[in-house]
């Protein structure tokens, strides 16, 4: 993994008309105690004229909170903010490399079954705003072989839902990619947290027999460490949701624990279907008992549609 390029913060012209031609970007948080946590997602499809919206909310004893819109006009200009019905939203690089902050006022379906995200959403309305900054805490770095970055960060500010205002002081990661991206042909598994000493790591690799994976282990009192291997195994519950996980990332071994799900069903353009669990999940260190947060993504191609 390499330093960021700061002209890579902003926007990149498609390849050609292939229509999954992607850039997104993603922030995530969670709180230092592991009882809140979220994340946002700005897909653009420049090919397809059309701009994939997601933010998501979950925590202890609440429902999970969604914002998922596939159907929001592509930003004008060099500008990340987006309008539709129910939604204002603005993602702003403050500083490259150093300081992005994320705003929203929408509205939300709140869903007391994360499995409904999988059988059209249906659930509560309700407001949904966010105000939060994310602001190094290490180097951005760019993957191995591929057009993407990732930084871990620590995440400030406020959440609303309803007439509720939540103030936010944890940390995260954020990630920028761009290029063909194929949510419905090959499994994957990308993970990022924090432990309580202060180490971030990342990792991501391809859950097919393909001699790939890119990572990064950024102690708090050293530099960023560049890994290449990372393996995962993984148990599936109702739905595929995820209950638990063994990773090794480097001399890294995590017993990974799933405690609240923000899943989402995506749907190509030709009608295949991918179910796409991501969760704020506990990691607990084999060996020296280092505990943290952070949150995992399981891409599952299916066979046919869900229902």
């Amino acid at each position: 993994m390499t330093n960021v390029d700061p002209k890579d913060e902003g926007k990149h012209e498609p390849d050609g008309a292939d229509q999954l031609w992607n850039e997104s970007w993603y922030f995530d948080f969670a709180t230092t105690d592991g009882r809140l946590g979220g994340y946002v997602r700005v897909g653009l499809y420049p090919n397809l004229g059309t701009t994939w919206y997601w933010a998501y909310l979950v925590g202890d004893g609440r429902p999970l909170v969604a914002v998922h819109d596939h159907d929001v006009g592509l930003p004008k200009g060099t500008s990340l903010e987006l309008r539709a019905e129910g939604l204002w939203a603005d993602t702003v690089c403050e500083t490259p490399n150093e300081h992005w902050s994320v705003n929203l006022e929408a509205f939300a379906v709140a869903l007391d079954d994360p499995a409904e995200a999988y059988r059209g959403e249906r659930g509560d309305r309700v407001g949904f705003g966010l105000d939060l900054e994310w602001v190094e805490a290490a180097p951005a770095q760019m993957s191995t072989g591929l057009p993407r970055y990732e930084q871990a960060c620590i995440v400030q500010g406020e959440v609303l839902v309803g007439d509720e205002r939540i103030v936010v002081d944890g940390f995260g990661e954020r990630d920028h990619s761009w290029g063909h991206r194929d949510w419905w042909t090959m499994p994957w598994c990308w993970t990022a947290g924090r432990l309580d000493d202060g180490t971030a790591f990342h990792a991501f690799r391809p859950l097919v027999d393909l001699p790939f994976a890119s990572g990064f282990v950024a102690p708090a009192d050293r530099a960023v460490e560049n890994v290449e291997g990372f393996t995962v195994e993984t148990e599936l519950g109702p739905h595929g949701l995820p209950t638990a996980a063994t990773m090794q990332l480097g001399d890294l071994t995590l017993a990974v624990t799933p405690t609240a799900h923000a899943p989402i069903l995506l749907e190509a353009p030709d009608g295949r279907v991918s179910r796409f669990p991501r969760s704020l999940c506990r990691f607990e260190v084999g060996g020296d008992g280092r505990t943290g947060w952070g949150w995992t993504e399981w891409c599952q191609p299916q066979q046919k549609p869900s229902v």
